[in-house]
């Protein structure tokens, strides 16, 4: 189903007196409010086809109705999400649970939808009905020669479909590791992955990258062959300048200081990319922001500086992910949440005093700079992001319209109450 235009310019309507006293009083009250809407505008972030619907946890799952059957009612879900706010304008497929059968078909799909698709992500982390071989014991770190062998051509397997669709990247996360000491010699395990990414990397068509993914802890908790960001920064500086670390928000262990390791990442211009999302404990794939909103305004506020000083653009010199699981709420509504506290966090970050910052560390005035960087946060730039929306020809509630327009029961009238979206 589609969203017809004239239903997204009469819920704007409705809306459009409030929106214009709050934009322009934000508009007189915060400088330089022209760029930061349009940077909003530009701003994409991606959408993983594994995350339209219902997630769960290793206890259960409670489906809420109308799931994608297939790849192509995911697409048109993350359509239905990027006419909403028209900043959802990619989506990241993961193989083999989404395998674009007919690949034109599904890139004509998508470009009717206004996407493009993002990075690739392959599995290795799961044993596939009809796989020949366990990754049971690994998959790149395997001792067995014959199961490194299956990681790397599924792998290679999956650049393929990506090059067909438009794609530009890979991104590889590896569970791999080990719950007992003595289960695995570490070096030996370092050792053949890194053989195997050097096999996958010499794969990658000119203008890709490769993103290695690192994660603390599960489903291994003694140790993790690729552990964090010092880890998978080892392996990307050996395989060479196509290479990038990813890092995903929930894949650190607790209190890590996030925000100091992306600026690092940044200057030594290894890092690649974001998956969004929130957390209490650790992984928890919690909605962006809900959690810890002052850490992702402080990761964006190293970001925009780091890319500033880079020269980067900010739209599109970084990947821009969501990975989120969506245990009890709607997916859509969901996402379109995190795809909000995203921007707001990005705006609030653009508006940070960068020149009074600097003189305030050159000062040591500690207490200064703690007041420039909170008073970026606590300004209110929701006006800011709902104009970017409002000139994108979204719409200036997303949420509200989606209930309005009742979407979600739609989708359960056509496609049922059981459907299971692939992957879940």
């Amino acid at each position: 189903m589609q969203i017809e235009k004239y239903k997204i310019e009469s819920h704007n309507e409705s809306l459009l007196k409030a929106h214009r006293s709050k934009f322009d009083y934000s508009n007189a009250t915060i400088e330089n409010t022209e760029s930061i809407v349009k940077k909003l505008t530009d701003f994409q972030v991606a959408i993983p086809s594994w995350a339209l619907g219902t997630g769960g946890t290793r206890f259960g799952r409670f489906s809420g109705g109308g799931e994608p059957r297939n790849l192509e009612e995911k697409i048109e879900d993350i359509g239905l999400l990027h006419a909403l706010n028209k900043s959802s304008g990619a989506i990241s497929l993961h193989i083999p649970w989404d395998i674009p059968e007919n690949p034109s078909h599904i890139k004509a799909l998508a470009a009717q939808n206004g996407l493009q698709f993002d990075a690739m992500n392959s599995n290795t982390f799961q044993d596939q009905p009809n796989q020949q071989l366990s990754y049971k014991y690994g998959s790149l770190q395997n001792v067995n020669a014959a199961v490194r062998r299956q990681a790397i051509d599924h792998n290679i397997e999956v650049i393929r479909y990506g090059e067909e669709l438009g794609s530009t990247s890979l991104t590889v996360w590896l569970s791999d590791g080990s719950c007992f000491p003595g289960q695995l010699n570490f070096r030996e395990a370092f050792q053949n992955t890194l053989s195997g990414l050097q096999e996958i990397y010499k794969a990658l068509p000119h203008n890709w990258k490769i993103f290695v993914e690192y994660k603390a802890f599960e489903p291994n908790f003694y140790s993790t062959t690729v552990g964090d960001w010092g880890q998978s920064y080892l392996y990307t500086s050996k395989l060479g300048n196509k290479a990038y670390t990813l890092v995903d928000l929930g894949h650190h262990l607790p209190n890590a200081n996030i925000e100091q390791i992306v600026s690092l990442l940044l200057m030594e211009g290894k890092l690649g990319g974001f998956h969004f999302n929130d957390s209490k404990y650790g992984d928890d794939d919690l909605t962006a922001g809900s959690i810890k909103p002052y850490q992702l305004f402080l990761i964006f506020n190293e970001l925009v500086e780091g890319m500033d000083a880079k020269g980067m653009n900010h739209a599109t010199d970084l990947g821009w992910m969501i990975d989120a699981s969506h245990n009890v709420k709607d997916p859509l509504e969901d996402l379109a949440q995190s795809v909000e506290a995203i921007l707001i966090a990005y705006a609030q970050a653009l508006l940070t005093d960068s020149n009074a910052l600097r003189q305030a560390r050159q000062d040591n005035d500690v207490v200064k700079a703690q007041e420039i960087l909170q008073h970026a946060f606590r300004t209110d730039v929701r006006p800011l992001v709902a104009e970017a929306r409002l000139r994108a020809g979204a719409a200036l509630d997303p949420i509200a319209l989606f209930r309005n327009e009742k979407i979600r029961e739609q989708l359960i009238k056509n496609r049922g109450t059981k459907t299971v979206a692939t992957g879940l």
